[in-house]
């Protein structure tokens, strides 16, 4: 807390008070009073540092041999790399396992954007040397801050070095230390990352998560992901479409476009985000969805009228997720925003009225340095005004390296006193409650809940509806009726017959899976073969030679 003593007491003399007693009369009763000789305290030993385990070097790495452990932090770009990690992983021929203790080496992918996320990455590297395990980092913090002390010696992929992953991981499992962190580049350009047709390991097998482009155009004071992802590049609007059909024709039913801003999207390549969006609805099959990523207001406000039409297309989720970040024009222009709050107004009046019960997701940031009482007044009356059905409340904190983190600082206890009372008012109202028991819905199911008690899914306006779990509902587009709401979600029941229901996904799909896949292409079923085929001819020769240097005596 960034409070002086001087805040607190005015001065030392004012703890003493007149009626106090004087030193002599503390002590006069005191003179018959001896000395005692204290016993020497056994001092308690401080715990020792739990011994890290010696990890196994590797003079060759033979495939389906080690087992990797994948971790990922973050945004949808962060769980998108991870996917395409894992496929890269997986095509080589390693088994990837959810089990950290029994793998070989941790792939750790960080996020950047808080305190907590890079401390709790800090804390899984630390586990994993205890547990001897070898380390690959990947992500944001590394590529923003390589030389800090705890990524000290350990291999490194950076964020347009994931489709080189297998090589970083090859080479750790024998001792070494591998830092991939350039900028791609083709014909001395750079581009937004790796090939997009890469082979993945689908965190979920129904969903693909595309990247459209890599970094941002904006210059906010409090970010720190701009150091790791840099200016914006996009892939061309070709790549996209031709992903999404690759994806469609393996089973997957829904795609996320997804980048650090979807809205900036083409402005390098002479193209926009509706051009794009427009080539992509032309690829959805019927009953799957597409859902758009995140996009900042000023690069938004000039494609409304487009937006509005997609939005209201009936294979596009009606849901739009644009950071506000506060409710007052001095903290944004102290955040570098590049837009006023009557800009974000006019934004979601105009959505909420061309596209009729669209979901509408921001951010806000409390405790932001600079923020007065009225400065959080003003984004309580913003929140009170919209009541964001979707609305992530983060805490400030001072990213090392950003303009921001050298602003004064908001006193600690106000920023979670801040915290608490606009968490109190997004749980004051209940977004569902506008829909009546019985009314009718559309739903994509795509996911299992945490619980394991209730299927997922998700209305034309991304809003969730749990259902009973039964058997083969995964993948489908169903009716069903509401029976009763929470404040995040609502309860529903099928009202279909199972042979009415549109099957959105393709059994048995290559190219799909989770963590646990081995292989993810027939590319990849093929190289592993012609591996195995490889070693199994070089074992052999070696043996056959060995024992005619033994018949020979040489």
């Amino acid at each position: 807390m960034d409070i002086s003593c001087q805040d607190i007491v005015g001065d030392i003399e004012d703890l003493i008070s007149f009626d106090d007693p004087t030193p002599n009369e503390r002590y006069l009763n005191k003179k018959d009073v001896t000395v005692r000789a204290k016993r020497a305290k056994v001092r308690a030993s401080r715990p020792k540092e739990v011994p890290c385990v010696e990890k196994p070097l590797l003079d060759s790495v033979i495939p389906e041999t080690q087992q990797i452990y994948m971790k990922t932090w973050g945004c949808a770009h962060n769980t998108s790399d991870t996917e395409y990690m894992a496929g890269q992983l997986a095509q080589y021929g390693y088994n990837l396992t959810n089990d950290k203790s029994s793998a070989d080496l941790w792939v750790l992918n960080s996020c950047t954007v808080k305190n907590p996320s890079e401390d709790t990455f800090r804390n899984e590297i630390e586990a994993a040397h205890q547990a001897g395990k070898h380390v690959v980092v990947a992500g944001c913090v590394p590529q923003a801050a390589p030389r800090s002390d705890y990524l000290k010696g350990l291999s490194v992929v950076g964020v347009q070095q994931i489709d080189r992953v297998a090589e970083v991981v090859e080479e750790t499992l024998k001792g070494h230390s591998v830092r991939l962190l350039q900028a791609k580049k083709v014909d001395g350009r750079k581009v937004a990352g790796p090939k997009l047709a890469l082979p993945k390991v689908r965190k979920n097998p129904l969903i693909e998560v595309i990247p459209i482009n890599s970094g941002c155009l904006n210059a906010c004071t409090y970010c720190k992901t701009k150091f790791a992802r840099a200016d914006l590049v996009s892939y061309p609007v070709e790549e996209i479409v031709d992903r999404a059909r690759q994806v469609f024709q393996e089973g997957v039913c829904e795609i996320w476009l997804t980048s650090e801003d979807t809205g900036t999207y083409g402005r390098d390549i002479g193209s926009s985000l509706p051009e794009l969006l427009w080539k992509l609805v032309d690829e959805i099959p019927e009953g799957c969805m597409m859902r758009l990523g995140m996009t900042n207001p000023p690069y938004i406000l000039e494609h409304l009228d487009e937006m509005a039409k997609v939005l209201s297309h009936p294979r596009v989720y009606s849901f739009l997720h644009i950071p506000v970040q506060s409710g007052s024009d001095t903290i944004l222009g102290d955040m570098k925003r590049e837009y006023c709050v009557k800009d974000f107004e006019r934004m979601v009046d105009f959505l909420r009225a061309q596209v009729p019960g669209i979901t509408i997701a921001t951010d806000i940031i409390c405790g932001f340095p600079g923020e007065t009482e009225a400065d959080f007044e003003d984004t309580l009356a913003l929140c009170r005004k919209y009541q964001f059905p979707s609305l992530f409340i983060n805490q400030f904190f001072p990213r090392p390296g950003t303009p921001a983190a050298k602003m004064t600082k908001v006193p600690a206890n106000e920023v979670k006193t801040r915290t608490k009372r606009l968490t109190d008012l997004f749980h004051s109202y209940e977004p569902y409650k506008k829909y009546e028991l019985g009314a009718k819905q559309t739903v994509l199911v795509t996911e299992i809940s945490h619980d394991r008690k209730h299927y997922v899914g998700h209305n034309k306006f991304y809003e969730q509806i749990l259902l009973p779990m039964h058997n083969n509902l995964l993948g489908k587009q169903v009716k069903v009726e509401i029976t009763g709401c929470t404040k995040f979600s609502m309860f529903g029941k099928v009202i279909q017959d199972e042979r009415e229901w549109v099957n959105c996904s393709k059994p048995n799909v290559v190219g799909t899976g989770n963590i646990d896949s081995k292989l993810v292409t027939d590319s990849g079923e093929s190289k592993y073969r012609s591996m195995v085929a490889y070693l199994f001819i070089s074992c052999s020769l070696a043996i056959v030679c060995k024992y005619i240097f033994m018949f020979f005596d040489f």
